[in-house]
């Protein structure tokens, strides 16, 4: 098995699991990984998502390079070939996801973590998008969700230069909200997704939708989208169910509905 998907209460978790190989995408892994995505994307009784790799040494090192030597280099011929697609590809997913990064994060490995929008390293993690290195760059959202996510000159020193960093510095930098020893990444991992799973569905996919729509839109559009958004989930029944919930002093219970 070489990607595990389970899903427990509302908390969906994806493992790549090819420890051998760093947890490299092959062309196998990237359709389980696709499928896994999509599924998630698709089930509304998921709230959240988790995303990590086997092992202690790699969360992902990116393409195999093997299989790439091998089979010709997989973005060539799936630029043509719709059949190839990875979740850095879509389809957006409007629900939080959280990158446990349990070691290396290197080229697509790291453009993966990009689609999460928290991401929790071990203290020995690396990250890196050193494509230039061997004469091409990355092809797999780097070079639009790097800039988005970090400053434009910090993103482009990591672009150019292909040095990696550690979980240390991208921390100081911002790439990552918490670096914690190995043995606690994927209970601090759990424990938020957990914290997030309580809060209503609709509300928390309106949220990040307002969120990534944020990149896109002038300062009025999106206050505009963000009122609109804010009316359609105020008339859902778990917003009627959090306001009694609050003037009742207990927990509420939410539907997504």
């Amino acid at each position: 098995m070489i990607l595990g998907y389970e899903k427990k209460d509302k908390i969906a978790t994806i493992t790549l699991n090819r420890p051998e190989a760093m947890n490299a995408i092959s062309r196998e892994l990237a359709r389980e990984l696709y499928g896994a995505w999509y599924d998630f994307s698709e089930d509304p009784a998921m709230t959240v998502l988790i995303i990590t790799g086997t092992g202690e040494k790699a969360f992902c090192v990116g393409a195999d390079l093997k299989e790439k030597e091998e089979k010709g280099d997989v973005h060539i011929t799936s630029f043509w070939d719709g059949s190839f697609k990875l979740p850095m590809q879509g389809p957006e997913v409007f629900k939080p996801v959280i990158a446990a990064i349990n070691g290396h994060c290197l080229e697509g490995g790291m453009e993966l973590t990009l689609l999460a929008d928290i991401r929790i390293a071990a203290e020995h993690a690396t990250f890196g998008q050193p494509e230039i290195r061997l004469g091409i760059f990355p092809g797999m959202g780097a070079t639009q969700r790097l800039p988005r996510s970090l400053p434009y000159n910090l993103a482009a020193g990591i672009l150019f230069t292909g040095e990696r960093f550690t979980a240390a510095k991208a921390l100081e930098m911002g790439f990552v909200n918490r670096v914690v020893p190995l043995p606690d990444l994927m209970k601090t991992a759990l424990t938020l997704a957990e914290t997030i799973s309580r809060n209503a569905p609709l509300a928390l996919r309106a949220l990040k939708e307002a969120l990534l729509r944020s990149y896109d839109l002038p300062l009025d559009q999106g206050l505009r989208l963000e009122g609109v958004l804010r009316r359609v989930v105020g008339d859902t029944e778990d917003a009627q169910e959090g306001g009694r919930a609050f003037l009742e002093r207990r927990p509420p219970l939410f539907k997504g509905k």
